[in-house]
């Protein structure tokens, strides 16, 4: 992993992004999955402002090989609250610790800019090996109904414990759809 340094990417990154997940899902979850991720990154992708929308990428010689969008989520409460999805990495150099190093990597640029939590949604499993725990959705609800509650993961980025919000946040409006929850 010497060679593989992380960066913030922007629009311009649109195409390698989205061909990434594209190519990561279809291989891994089938044609369907494949296609509704890289229609979701192509549209985080197109709105990336380093604000409301945040992408990471790793890179291998200038050639990207992962990829990760963070996304606020809105409460009516002073804390600021990401989302870490969806995340790709290329099945060339999955099991290599690329996912692990780009999730921390995103996760130290998240405590930089003051974040106090992050969520994900995704297998326990794999995020468990980077901090991540079970989150109860009487403490932070999704903004959605899930389909498999059991992904509902955070992590706190400070000293203290994941506070009670006891409200439904919004996510931005590329994730504002059934289908992705």
């Amino acid at each position: 992993m010497e060679n593989i340094n992380f960066k913030n990417t922007d629009k311009n990154a649109q195409k390698e992004v989205t061909e990434l997940f594209a190519s990561v899902f279809t291989e891994s979850e089938g044609e369907k999955e494949g296609q509704l991720i890289c229609n979701l990154a192509l549209q985080l992708s197109s709105n990336i402002d380093n604000q409301k929308i945040i992408c990471f990428g790793a890179y291998e010689d200038e050639l990207i090989i992962g990829s990760i969008f963070l996304t606020r989520l809105k409460v009516n409460k002073p804390i600021d609250i990401y989302m870490l999805a969806p995340v790709a990495v290329s099945t060339k150099h999955q099991g290599k610790g690329v996912g692990q190093s780009l999730i921390n990597y995103a996760l130290k640029e998240l405590k930089n800019r003051d974040v106090a939590v992050a969520i994900t949604y995704g297998d326990p499993s794999f995020y468990s090996k980077v901090g991540f725990e079970s989150l109860s959705e009487e403490i932070i609800k999704a903004p959605l109904k899930m389909s498999m509650p059991e992904g509902w993961l955070g992590q706190s980025l400070t000293e203290k414990k994941i506070p009670f919000i006891g409200e439904r946040p919004t996510c931005v409006k590329e994730f504002d759809d059934p289908v992705y929850w």
